[in-house]
């Protein structure tokens, strides 16, 4: 068993080579195509062992099954998300003694597969599977070029050598379409050999031809300042390397000393969801998965559970119901993974005041000095602390009895025991027809643990700045927030410049769609929940968005949503720091290995590119290339478009893939989304993501871009 990698070393020539790689050598990869037997975990009484190996395409996991319509059963490499060690899930958690801890591990997936619970027979056999899992996983995720592994896959009758049948069964497997001519050309070009079979260098030399890029040749024979036009396998490796996102914005370089409301921050609506609204399941995952994409703000639709236990579940519906304790454990354990900032935990109370007193006792018990339940300052603040300073905090969202100022001057007296209803609570019981409650009871020990987000009502802007302290904040649902933003968006982002301010997807959104959330950033709105589980434009923009800064979750808005004197408008666009006319003159290239349709595995992809932006209204735009017929493997269109931008600051650019269908709609085969202040000049690679945000491997659209000063 052996494929291709590339090898960084360089020969005397100095360019790269291409190696076969005798993966054989590789002791994790021997362990798992010899594979073992696993505990497979499904609830308390379905507990069976099963015989799990990687099979011989290194790329799919297979395990036996005693079902008798389905007897093998796999899980593609590519699709898993993550290996983690011990009972790190809700189900090993809910159906394993704590005992055989060190002997589980869970495979996450990418999409909405469900995770596969494992049960090693020792911790020694648990720990050589994730492992052996994990650096084959990134193997796979390292490989430069995933077809040069299909093309050993290819060799069907496993001779290590390729037959002109196995050639065009692999350039079909790439995405591309040849007629026989074509290929059976390119087949002898590499015979030297006259075997009527590909082998050893033949394979490497059709390898290299069909890599060859043509639109790289002709941009060095172009711009060449000497005589030798032809670029060295070195430089057409720097040229094809160069990624549209800027390399100084990957990591943290923002100023995060600023008070917590002067960042967008990314945030989850109904977080526990793992689908719909009305019937889907709940899950601790759905929290796991959000806060590993740097969800910074999470939502707990708190109701009275069985045995006196606290729940979570989407109120008056089918949807499934998972322990509030669950959740804190989960949140705490992966709240901090993948960013530092701090992580805001807003609360859906429905509870009675004794699991209202149990909700409290969790949330100090588990999360422990991590939880906020004083401000940090000594006196009483008159602003937020930043994100710096809440570094590995926890901060609770909802009603609070009495006012902060109280903590400072002893007065523990509580004049009232019951607070109104949650704005988004209120929205949802007058849509199921349920009795609106005035005022429900709170228990004093969960009010007082609301310090810099005491949920209140919003009457208006004028009262707010009139009545409200900087700590109480507002949660509109859409519809509202966008009539605000239409109307009063000076006035909005006043608000915003003094207080937190959380958006919420309408009750109507049962199937978890979401609104777009560029018009309220443009207006300052820090808090943008939407339905994480839901791959969609609006999600696209939104992991965009929070690219940039480290993708630690925190945005810093610019200095003219800061600025009090800021008299900026998104709707109507008058003189200021914010316009800054701009030229944006995109060329769309060519693309490279575009992966093919799962559910059209037989045809050929149609590609088109659409380039879109998103901002303030004057510079929203759509521009598209033709289609291509029959090509994913290297589709050429050299289409250029411009476009004029005002407000760079606040503009997002998306470029998006699809096959053309001329009776349907068209197929999604990939994106990617990012500020335009984090695009690079000059010819750029610009990856591609999936539905669900995972980098697709090898896929990749070439263009060459140049953002202007406007004349």
């Amino acid at each position: 068993m052996f494929c291709f990698r590339e090898n960084t070393r360089q020969t005397s020539h100095g360019r790269n080579n291409l190696e076969l790689l005798d993966i054989n050598g590789d002791e994790n990869l021997k362990f798992l195509l010899k594979g073992g037997e696993l505990v497979k975990i499904r609830s308390g009484s379905w507990q069976k062992t099963r015989f799990f190996k990687l099979q011989d395409d290194c790329k799919t996991l297979w395990h036996e099954s005693k079902k008798t319509l389905n007897k093998n059963q796999t899980y593609s490499i590519d699709n898993v998300e993550s290996v983690r060690m011990g009972r790190q899930s809700e189900g090993l958690n809910k159906y394993t003694d704590p005992s055989v801890e060190r002997r589980c591990f869970t495979i996450t997936f990418k999409n909405q597969q469900k995770n596969l619970d494992l049960m090693a027979a020792s911790e020694e056999n648990a720990k050589q599977w994730v492992n052996s899992l994990e650096k084959v996983i990134n193997k796979m995720q390292n490989l430069r070029d995933v077809f040069a592994c299909l093309l050993l896959i290819s060799d069907k009758n496993a001779d290590n050598m390729i037959s002109l049948k196995e050639l065009k069964h692999f350039l079909k497997q790439i995405n591309i379409e040849v007629d026989d001519t074509y290929a059976a050309d390119i087949f002898r070009k590499c015979d030297e050999s006259n075997s009527g079979t590909l082998e050893g260098p033949e394979i490497k030399k059709f390898y290299e031809l069909l890599t060859k890029r043509e639109e790289i040749y002709v941009i060095y024979g172009t711009y060449a300042k000497t005589e030798v036009l032809i670029p060295s396998k070195k430089e057409i490796t720097q040229l094809t390397d160069h990624s549209i996102f800027n390399p100084a914005h990957k990591n943290m370089y923002q100023d995060m000393t600023q008070p917590l409301n002067h960042y967008y921050i990314s945030s989850s609506h109904n977080t526990y969801l793992m689908e719909d609204q009305l019937k889907g399941p709940s899950s601790t995952e759905a929290y796991i998965k959000a806060l590993m994409k740097s969800c910074r703000c999470v939502e707990l639709d708190c109701w009275d559970g069985p045995n006196g236990e606290p729940i979570i579940y989407h109120g008056y519906t089918l949807t499934s119901k998972i322990l509030f304790r669950d959740v804190i454990q989960a949140i705490k354990t992966y709240a901090f993974k993948t960013s530092p900032y701090p992580v805001i935990l807003s609360l859906e109370n429905h509870c009675t005041v004794d699991q209202q007193k149990l909700m409290a006792h969790y949330m100090i018990s588990i999360l422990g000095d991590a939880l906020v339940t004083k401000p940090l300052s000594r006196t009483m603040p008159t602003t937020f602390p930043s994100p710096e300073e809440l570094k590995g905090r926890f901060l609770i969202k909802g009603k609070r009895l009495n006012k902060l100022d109280d903590v400072f001057t002893n007065n523990n007296t509580i004049v009232q025991d019951a607070v109104s209803e949650e704005d988004e609570a209120a929205e949802e019981n007058e849509q199921k027809s349920k009795p609106k409650k005035t005022k429900i009871k709170l228990a004093k020990e969960l009010s007082d643990l609301v310090i810099y987000c005491k949920s209140v009502h919003f009457n208006s802007f004028q009262h707010a700045k009139d009545q409200q302290a900087f700590y109480e904040m507002s949660s509109f649902k859409e519809s509202k927030a966008f009539n605000l933003a239409e109307t009063s968006a000076t006035a909005f982002m006043h608000h915003n410049m003094d207080k937190l301010s959380r958006i919420y997807p309408a009750g109507s959104r049962t199937d978890s769609s979401n609104y777009n959330p560029v018009p309220m950033w443009n207006v300052g709105c820090q808090i943008v929940a939407l339905n994480f589980q839901t791959p969609c434009k609006e999600m696209y923009l939104n992991q965009g968005r929070f690219l940039p800064n480290g993708f630690c979750g925190y945005i810093l808005k610019p200095e003219f949503q800061r600025n009090l004197s800021s008299q900026f408008n998104p709707n109507t666009l008058t003189k200021g720091p914010w316009l800054k006319k701009k030229n944006f003159h995109v060329m769309v290239i060519s693309a490279q290995q575009l992966p093919k349709l799962k559910d059209k595995a037989k045809s050929i992809v149609d590609p088109f590119v659409k380039v879109e932006i998103h901002g303030v209204p004057a510079d929203n735009a759509k521009k598209q290339t033709h289609h291509i017929d029959n090509n994913g493997f290297n589709p050429m269109w050299n289409e250029r478009f411009s476009f004029d931008i005002h407000v760079p600051d606040l503009a997002m650019v998306q470029f998006v893939v699809e096959d053309y269908d001329s009776t349907s709609l068209n197929d999604f085969i990939g994106q990617y989304s990012l500020p335009l202040s984090s695009v690079q000049n000059g010819y750029r690679h610009i990856p591609l993501l999936t539905k669900r945000g995972d980098i697709i491997s090898s896929a990749k659209v070439f263009v060459h871009l140049i953002l202007l000063d406007a004349k």
